[in-house]
């Protein structure tokens, strides 16, 4: 697996996501914390050292499965964790608080979980537009100074507050939903994380699963699948978006690939500070995942993929949309 460098931390250049070892797309569904362990064993043997996990996930339990999957691997491992989306003073889950105060009481919760004695990479979950960027970067800065994290992220954060925050301390990485089917970040993100030397972490590469070519009716989702709610799933929108599918099925079948080694191959070919994190708790997915790293693109492939159309459907609904910072 080869690797590169976020902000200064090296990392394997395909990560492992473990939003869904807290469960998939539904309220609690598919937990299997066997199964989980199992993909992160058999991630880290593949050279994958990057993991990215929450405290809300869960909440708190994806960090637990983590904790309990690296306790004899830690130094194989970058641990990469976010806060703010669990307030600890009395609002709890799903309420947003980077307040410093927050930001230590998330901390402790997330070092004890993990089973460790120092975060790799500690993200700021969703922008606090209650506190200060300033205030929260001098938190974690504080953290950094006392060995309990090494390097800090931002999440969903627009370019004024990546500036304002990298004033404050370096931050390492920003983590953005960033796929074929999610292109907004070339425009304004990438070339600032560029000018100011910040890696970029995509989450969701895959389209929420929609890249696989698995997915071919929601009606397959649960009742409780957030992605029923998704624009980009809804009605013309998601026959329009099965076309961006049947081109990357194209290119897979001529590349002897599937259709997400693709959509990651893609991704490894914009940038040698890009490192995208596919979410799974399956085995048979991690050694689909990391595979990627050794498919090579021809050119007329990655044009064919440069140039397909833009997916229809906003890319969250409008409650989810309203905690991005832009």
């Amino acid at each position: 697996m080869k690797h590169i460098t976020l902000g200064g931390l090296d990392v394997s250049r395909i990560g492992l996501g473990a939003m869904t070892m807290a469960g998939t797309y539904t309220t609690g569904g598919g937990i299997d914390d066997a199964e989980s362990i199992r993909a992160i064993h058999r991630a880290l043997d593949l050279g994958v050292t990057h993991i990215d996990t929450a405290e809300i996930y869960g909440p708190f339990h994806s960090e637990d499965v983590v904790g309990r999957a690296i306790k004899d691997r830690r130094d194989e491992v970058v641990i990469a964790t976010k806060f703010g989306l669990v307030s600890h003073s009395g609002g709890g889950p799903g309420v947003i608080d980077s307040s410093p105060a927050n930001v230590r009481a998330a901390v402790e919760g997330s070092l004890q979980r993990l089973g460790t004695d120092r975060i790799d990479l500690y993200y700021q979950h969703r922008v606090d537009p209650n506190t200060p960027i300033e205030d929260t970067v001098g938190a974690l800065g504080e953290l950094v100074a006392e060995g309990k994290v090494r390097h800090i992220g931002l999440s969903e954060a627009g370019p004024d507050t990546i500036r304002r925050a990298h004033a404050v301390h370096p931050v390492a990485a920003l983590q953005t939903e960033y796929s074929l089917w999610t292109r907004d970040p070339e425009a304004e993100l990438l070339p600032l994380l560029r000018e100011l030397g910040i890696g970029f972490v995509p989450y969701s590469p895959l389209g929420h699963g929609f890249l696989t070519g698995q997915i071919r009716t929601v009606d397959d989702f649960a009742d409780d699948d957030w992605r029923k709610d998704n624009p980009r799933f809804l009605g013309e929108n998601f026959q329009r978006n099965l076309r961006i599918v049947d081109e990357v099925q194209a290119i897979a079948a001529q590349a002897g690939a599937t259709p997400a080694q693709i959509a990651l191959a893609w991704l490894l070919v914009q940038g040698e500070d890009i490192a995208p994190i596919p979410g799974t708790k399956r085995v048979v997915r991690v050694e689909e995942n990391t595979a990627a790293d050794g498919i090579e693109l021809s050119a007329d492939q990655i044009d064919r993929l440069n140039n397909l159309t833009p997916a229809a459907g906003a890319r969250h609904n409008e409650v989810n949309m309203a905690s991005i910072d832009r």
